[in-house]
């Protein structure tokens, strides 16, 4: 397997795209052309990531760091798909989360925020292309991309050092009326096997879970992305964070950290999964 630092490796290059920030209930608030440049220097023993902002009003706004190690808040898969963010969450301070996907020359990036009452605030949608490359972006997500039976391999990461687990995974998304639909996610191998079943109140681009301890929303995005997080965070639950892409028809990525009932960081999972029927 690749070390951290090299799974860092993997997003290297200049990656053009643009920071979108939406409020929970969906609507867009701003837009933001942007550059971003990670450099490998020293025979990549440092990377280098530089940050533009490409309107003028914003032209003072840049950001620099170096990095010669990865760890603290940070995690990578092998293809390059990462995450960083808040370690431990606690009432009363702002917290959250960056999950990052890649596929080929494109990245996807969401930021979920979370307020000091806990309450999400925003989230920050971030699309790129490689430099030089015409890949195209992908339509907004819909609901109907999703509908049938997927299919696919999770892989976990611990924050504790403990083994990496992969197993395989299994959703079934339809809809129970107009506006509620029944997910149904079995993953898991023997004794192991855990399936959680869950309704959701569809409500336009957003699905609502509103039957459990915490309100889970689902928020459906352009370039096939979706956003899935608590509404609010409370002690006492556990919860996740995660990011979605539909990469292709019948092909999607998703990232996901948890947090345990405490409030602590203690793992993050990529799944990659296929559609094997289309839903209704």
């Amino acid at each position: 397997m690749r070390s951290q630092w090299e799974c860092f490796l993997q997003n290297l290059g200049e990656w053009q795209g643009s920071f979108t920030t939406f409020s929970p209930q969906g609507e867009q608030l701003q837009d933001i052309p942007s550059v971003l440049t990670l450099q490998g220097l020293d025979n990549n023993r440092k990377v280098r990531l530089h940050l533009r902002y490409l309107p003028p009003e914003y032209a003072g706004n840049e950001r620099v760091l170096d990095y010669t190690y990865v760890g603290g808040n940070l995690m990578f898969f092998e293809n390059g798909a990462f995450s960083q963010g808040s370690i431990q969450w606690a009432p009363f301070t702002q917290c959250g989360a960056e999950l990052a996907l890649i596929e080929g020359d494109r990245r996807l990036r969401l930021a979920q925020v979370f307020n000091k009452d806990s309450q999400l605030s925003q989230l920050t949608l971030i699309r790129e292309k490689l430099a030089g490359t015409n890949t195209p972006e992908r339509p907004p997500l819909t609901l109907e991309q999703l509908l049938g039976e997927w299919e696919g391999e999770a892989t976990t990461l611990y924050r504790d050092g403990q083994e990496p687990q992969t197993y395989p995974t299994h959703l079934t998304i339809e809809r129970q009326n107009s506006n509620r639909l029944l997910q149904r996610l079995t993953y898991g191998t023997g004794a192991s096997t855990h399936t959680i079943a869950s309704t959701a109140k569809i409500n336009g681009s957003i699905l609502h879970f509103d039957e459990g301890a915490l309100p889970i929303q689902v928020m459906l995005l352009p370039d096939g992305a979706s956003s899935n997080c608590p509404l609010v965070v409370k002690p006492g639950h556990v919860f996740v964070l995660e990011v979605g892409w539909l990469v292709q028809p019948d092909q999607r990525q998703r990232l996901i950290r948890t947090y345990n009932e405490r409030g602590a960081w203690d793992s993050l999972t990529l799944v990659k999964e296929q559609r094997v029927k289309v839903g209704d």
